[in-house]
């Protein structure tokens, strides 16, 4: 199996997969014994969601019945078309002289405009969840997108706007100005069972209302390789071998009982369409995401501060002391770790959460998402064969419980920056950068810098504008970077270069 996966790895896996479709509650559950939406624990439900969920059975294979979830899913699911503007040319897109027409003549002498790059546009799918527009998609469907229009099910299209995004699980929240839209209510996906049937709900190839079929063939799989050499990704994908193609990126993932159990991500293939395996973040991590950007407009992302791999790839060294197969192996701590503070040690391996088993490191870093820092979470762990229970208070990232809002990267620098115009940069002798306009209390000036300075290099990545800036400062509040910390690398309009370290874990 691990030479499998190992090979799986080197396949390209389609993350953008394209336009989805979500699936709506079918009108039989209207009719059955109601009760309220159930999710997993430590998972809730802002949205509002008219229908009510009957209880979770099991049903026998010859008795499944896919029209009723089919019909209800279709009208859940929406087509996302997102449009890349084209960007100005460095030289701001004017007039240029062609060498052949500036020779020989061809046309005129003033020469010609520059042919305008055209708008990008791509496509996507997504999963109505509330009556009043909040839909969910997948982070890279609309990442980078100057304009969304949705087009709902029955051909209605509305301008969207982005409420939050979280690439780490590749989740985002948009909004169209709408009321009585049907939705698709959230399902358990920790109920899960291999072996039990699914549809996937979407728009490949910009086929509208397309239901596939098929079973999940796998849970909580990690290591597909979607993050690259991104450890900060989560990865504990519900695998199935329903057809997903190019379009259903963001799509609903359902259970015969027209359930939302999942969104459609990824497709593993040699080609880009559809070679028998597809992935979707389970409902249990994707509807706490979409909760949390709706409240705050960013994800509270709880961590334990533990170093972890599946105990089957031990090193040699500690392997004596692993007794189990099965579970999330400790191989370190973080240099604020909440877990080592509560007794954790390092060679102990994390087997469940508040009672829910875990079998891998992908399963534990599902099961932690769920919760928010400040929580308490009990884990349980095999210590060289003995079994201990320890009570842990989630923090994030920096090592606190505080909520993070969305923007809060501006109140934490302190400052205000622009972007430096052609003139500056001539003036200046660089081609990038922003100044800084105007200091308050924050981290900048606590720093030590001071108004008037040119920020070129942040954590090694040129800043052009505010929003770089911005943008890494929010990953590492959000707990998306390894940094902590910022390394700013700049001058003084006197030629001074200056090179400064910024704490913001403290």
């Amino acid at each position: 199996m691990k030479n499998i996966w190992k090979n799986v790895l080197g396949v390209a896996l389609m993350a953008a997969i394209g336009s989805g479709a979500a699936i709506g509650t079918s009108t039989y559950l209207m009719n059955k014994n109601q009760r309220p939406v159930e999710l997993a624990s430590g998972v809730e439900n802002t949205f509002k969601q008219p229908y009510r969920l009957t209880s979770y059975g099991s049903v026998a294979a010859e008795n499944i019945d896919f029209t009723s979830a089919a019909e209800s899913a279709i009208h859940g699911v929406v087509h996302i078309k997102a449009t890349t503007n084209a960007q100005a040319s460095a030289d701001g897109g004017g007039q240029y002289i062609d060498p052949f027409e500036y020779f020989f003549g061809f046309g005129g002498r003033g020469g010609f405009q520059r042919p305008q790059p055209q708008p990008r546009v791509g496509a996507g799918s997504g999963v109505i969840i509330s009556t009043d527009g909040y839909i969910i998609t997948n982070n890279h469907v609309i990442d980078g997108a100057d304009e969304l229009e949705v087009t709902l099910n029955d051909n209605r299209k509305f301008p969207a706007k982005i409420i939050g995004t979280d690439p780490t699980t590749d989740i985002a929240l948009i909004k169209v100005e709408a009321t009585d839209l049907p939705t698709i209510p959230f399902g358990d996906s920790e109920k899960l069972k291999v072996g039990e049937w699914v549809l996937a709900v979407g728009n490949p190839f910009n086929l509208t209302s397309t239901v596939t079929a098929g079973i999940v063939s796998a849970k909580s799989r990690g290591n597909i390789g979607t993050g690259g050499r991104d450890r900060s990704k989560i990865e504990s994908f519900i695998q199935t071998d329903a057809a997903v193609n190019p379009g259903n990126s963001g799509g609903a993932l359902v259970n015969t009982r027209g359930e939302l159990v999942g969104i459609n991500t990824a497709i593993y293939s040699e080609t880009g369409n559809f070679a028998g395996y597809s992935f979707a973040v389970p409902i249990s991590i994707a509807g706490k995401v979409a909760n949390d950007l709706k409240q705050y407009g960013a994800v509270q992302r709880a961590v334990l501060g533990v170093l972890i791999q599946d105990p089957q790839y031990v090193p040699d060294a500690e392997k004596e002391k692993v007794k189990v197969l099965e579970g999330a192996y400790v191989g370190g701590f973080a240099e604020r770790s909440s877990a080592k503070e509560a007794g954790i040690e390092k060679g102990d391996v994390i087997v469940a959460v508040n009672g829910v088993k875990v079998k891998s490191s992908s399963a534990l870093q599902e099961q932690i998402s769920k919760y928010r820092p400040g929580d308490k979470v009990e884990l349980t762990v095999n210590r060289e064969g003995d079994t201990k229970k320890f009570t842990v208070e989630l923090r994030n990232a920096q090592g606190s419980t505080k909520v993070v809002k969305g923007g809060d990267s501006a109140e934490v620098m302190g400052a205000a920056f622009k972007a430096l115009s052609n003139d500056d940069k001539r003036k200046l002798g660089v081609s990038y950068g922003i100044e800084v306009t105007g200091l308050t209390s924050g981290k900048l000036k606590d720093a030590g810098i001071k108004k008037g300075f040119i920020i070129m290099i942040v954590n090694n990545q040129r800043i052009s504008t505010p929003e770089d800036l911005e943008k890494i400062v929010e990953n590492i509040l959000q707990g998306r970077a390894e940094d902590q910390g910022l390394f700013i690398k700049g001058f003084y309009p006197n030629g001074r270069t200056k090179y400064y370290a910024i704490d913001l874990a403290e």
